[in-house]
Order: C-alpha cells, then structure tokens, then sequence
C-alpha cells in the first residue's frame, strides 16, 4: 500500500494568448504537490512560465520543466527526426528557462518531464535515454526524471544511479505491457471512476488494461492532465479520495525520501 504519493499536472500550456483546457491554474496547482511547466517548445512562453512558478511557489508545489519537441503547431506530439545531441540540446536548454524563473520566485528545480511525443521516444530509445539523463545528471545529480516504469527511461536512470520517478496516468489507459496507450474517448470521463482507479493502483498495486485484464503496477507519482476535459474535477476527486483513505499527498522529492 502506498502511503505517501505525489500528484502531478502539466502547468502553463498555453501561447500568448491561446490557453490549453477549462480549469485555472490557480485551482489545479492548489489540488498538486508537482507541476510540470511547459517551457517554451510545445506550449508555453516566458509570461507562462513566470506566472505559473509563481503560483508553485505561493502553493508549495514542487517545481519541475516539462520540454518537448520544437513543434507549437503539433503540441509536441509528433515525432521529430533529428539526433540525440540536437533534442538532448533541446531538452537543456528548455530546462535552464524553467529554472531560471524558479530560482526569481525562489523554487528549487526538482524535476524534469519530457512532454508528449519525446517522452514516449525517449521510453523506447535507450541511447537518448542514456544521452538526456548524463546531460542532465552534470546539470544536478538529484534532478529527478519522470518516467512510465516499463520504459528505457527507468532502466537507464536506475542503472546509472540517477533519482526517478515512476508515474501512473489517471486519465490514460493501460495495455497488458504495462504502457500507457491513447484512445479517443467520447465524452467527460468520470472524477469519481478516475478516482478509485488510482485508489486501486495505491492500495493494491493493480490496474485493469484495456483488454479487460489486471496487471501490478508500481509508481511514486500520479499525473492527471490539466487538458483533459473535467481536470478540475479529475483532481478534486482524486485528492479527496487518496485523503480520505489514509493516503499522504506530497512532492516527489519528499516520497523518495520515505521509499
């Protein structure tokens, strides 16, 4: 049983005056113990970034970059093919604008995210796993990355040493492999159906896949999205349902410590 869970969000996706999803940030951030800010390739800009770690620090959130691919247009889920050098390139230079906004309110960086479709790359390609958690260990070697548990990620980071953090999606489906996968859903899904699942997952370990089966599932971390239709109610009926059953919320940084 999980005692103690962080609960993460994607903050600040939006674009000058373009805004991703229904729920205010000031009312997401007041439901999470870790925010991830878009950081300027995939959605975000410098006002974003300010205005959100703002919020993390007023709220005591922990304060992690969230970099994606150079690709406004597609939201950072589309693949880009270039090498590992230029994204890992990418990925440091994104994480600096974050940290920097951080270090003006007086927010340590915890973590680092990869958004959308580098995530997923990055879950799959062992090299630029490798190459982005080097790069980023001489950065700080207690920056903690977020990651699926069944990913190259998670591999490369346990046998280098390098802090981690496994995530369980909310308001994503699971195959048997134990990955997340996208179908297109009809409609709002239901906070309080969300909700048990990841009761489940932290009571018990297990979670149903979309072929109708139970799998283990292990992780430090749940993330909901702040795009996802309902979020504000996704992360109320959440937070109130690990609370009312004994379950801690806090940063990651401070579940770690506890494991």
């Amino acid at each position: 049983m999980q005692k103690i869970i962080d609960l993460n969000c994607d903050m600040g996706e939006g674009f000058g005056h373009w805004v991703l999803g229904e729920a205010p940030d000031e009312d997401l951030m007041a439901l999470i113990s870790s925010a991830n800010i878009a950081a300027g390739f995939h959605a975000g800009d410098p006002n974003s970034m300010d205005r959100v770690i703002k919020l993390a620090q007023v709220y005591g959130v922990g304060l992690g970059a969230h970099p994606g691919y150079r690709d406004l247009q597609g939201f950072g889920r589309r693949f880009i093919q270039t090498t590992h050098e230029e994204l890992v390139n990418d990925i440091i230079y994104q994480v600096g604008a974050v940290r920097e906004f951080g270090r003006r309110h007086g927010i340590r960086l915890q973590h680092v995210k990869p958004h959308g479709a580098l995530y997923m790359e990055a879950a799959r390609n062992e090299e630029l796993s490798l190459h982005m958690i080097e790069s980023l260990g001489a950065i700080s070697g207690d920056l903690l990355i977020y990651c699926m548990g069944v990913s190259k990620t998670y591999e490369v980071a346990k046998r280098l040493g390098h802090p981690v953090v496994r995530e369980f999606y909310a308001d994503r489906d699971y195959g048997t492999d134990g990955a997340i996968v996208f179908t297109r859903r009809v409609g709002r899904p239901d906070p309080d159906a969300i909700a048990q699942k990841c009761l489940r997952a932290c009571l018990e370990g297990k979670v149903s896949t979309v072929e109708g089966k139970d799998i283990d599932i292990a992780f430090e971390s749940i993330c909901f999205h702040s795009d996802t239709p309902g979020a504000l109610d996704i992360g109320r009926a959440i937070r109130a349902t690990l609370t009312e059953n004994g379950i801690h919320i806090a940063p990651a940084s401070a579940v770690l410590e506890t494991a």
